[in-house]
């Protein structure tokens, strides 16, 4: 009986840790590009699910379902927060999916479609003033983390596309906070994959505490695309892609 007993608080307080480390765990947050849904993509099984384009409709394939989420253009400050509807499987290449009309209010470029990603943790809460949440119920949300507090209202502040042969497009790697670690990896990365052109990784030192390995220029999609893969297939699991301008 004692030793049942000790087993049970073992399985408890291993249990508590566990829920305690993912309730504790940072907001997910990355930048990339997103998969703009359309019908083509699920017809040739590239996507394994249904979006409804008239409406405001996400997927993460990594993210729980309803996770709220916000998402941000860095090119043009837009942002919006939504629910994530569904777990739609797509190419790791794409940080999300997101329908048009999402990307009509975000004012994503269909050529670039940029967007960054914010985890938005439920176990914190703020007041914001002037919110606009969009989600399938058309809810006001009233817990968000304090990191998210500035909603913008989009029907304001549109700022003007920048033209896409201004962008210089990077993949960043990693970051660290010394030269000598950031070295270490370009020299792996250049030994190990053959393929790879050892001239795009470069070490830029961001600031007094960062050092970034990053990968690029590249001036299309599909030239980061490559990139992008074969890095992720030599064992990184999220790469951020970044612009320059």
């Amino acid at each position: 009986m004692k030793f049942n007993l000790i087993i049970l608080l073992i399985l408890v307080y291993s249990c508590t840790n566990n829920y305690t480390r993912l309730e504790n765990r940072a907001p997910y947050n990355s930048k990339g590009l997103a998969l703009i849904y359309n019908e083509r993509d699920l017809d040739d099984k590239v996507i394994k699910g249904k979006l409804d384009n008239s409406m405001l409709q996400i997927s993460h394939q990594n993210l729980n379902v309803n996770t709220m989420i916000k998402l941000i253009n860095p090119r043009t400050n837009d942002y919006v927060v939504v629910r994530n509807s569904k777990r739609i499987k797509y190419p790791d290449f794409y940080k999300i999916i997101i329908t048009q009309k999402v990307a009509n209010e975000l004012n994503i470029d269909k050529d670039l479609p940029l967007i960054e990603i914010l985890e938005i943790k439920k176990n914190k809460s703020f007041v914001a003033e002037k919110a606009k949440i969009f989600n399938e119920e058309k809810k006001i949300l009233s817990n968000a983390p304090v990191t998210s507090v500035q909603i913008s209202n989009i029907s304001k502040n549109k700022l003007k596309k920048k033209k896409l042969k201004d962008n210089k497009i990077f993949i960043l790697i990693a970051s660290f906070y010394s030269r000598d670690s950031a070295s270490f990896l370009r020299k792996r990365i250049t030994t190990e994959i053959p393929n790879f052109d050892n001239n795009k990784i470069k070490i830029q030192k961001k600031n007094n505490n960062e050092i970034n390995l990053i990968s690029g220029p590249y001036k299309t999609i599909n030239s980061v695309k490559n990139d992008y893969i074969q890095l992720k297939n030599f064992g990184f699991e999220d790469l951020d892609i970044t612009i320059h301008e």
